[in-house]
């Protein structure tokens, strides 16, 4: 068991070093699939924001943090093979996939494989 859990986290560590680069100055991460939105990282981030539907069970169980979903740009710029890598319960997981499927990118000519974060947080109570 004890090899099993090493190799997972071998893994995941390659898997998250592969598509998230950290930024030395800022400390922020670098997705490089954002090249290809229009609008670039911010707006991407935004956009994804402004998407979610959060869902009930998981408002209603304050249930906060990030998915993570892995798929492939098309050499047009299209959205395919979504898979969750990812899942943080109440729901999440299947809007994460469904906000990522509805997102536009420009054609980067060629195929890649993408891995992209999907965050959920809920305001803090009393905050307007």
């Amino acid at each position: 068991m004890h090899k099993k859990t090493l190799i997972l986290s071998c893994l995941l560590l390659a898997f998250g070093a592969a598509f998230f680069q950290a930024n030395a100055q800022t400390g922020k991460r670098v997705l490089p699939v954002a090249e290809y939105y229009e609008g670039g990282q911010e707006k991407l981030l935004a956009d994804i924001q402004q998407m979610i539907q959060y869902p009930p069970t998981a408002k209603r169980n304050r249930i906060q943090g990030e998915c993570l979903v892995n798929f492939v740009l098309e050499a047009d710029g299209k959205v395919s093979s979504t898979k969750l890598i990812k899942e943080i319960g109440g729901g999440c997981g299947v809007e994460a996939l469904r906000v990522v499927n509805q997102l536009k990118f420009k054609a980067p000519g060629y195929r890649m494989d993408v891995g992209l974060p999907v965050r959920f947080s809920l305001p803090k109570p009393g905050a307007n």
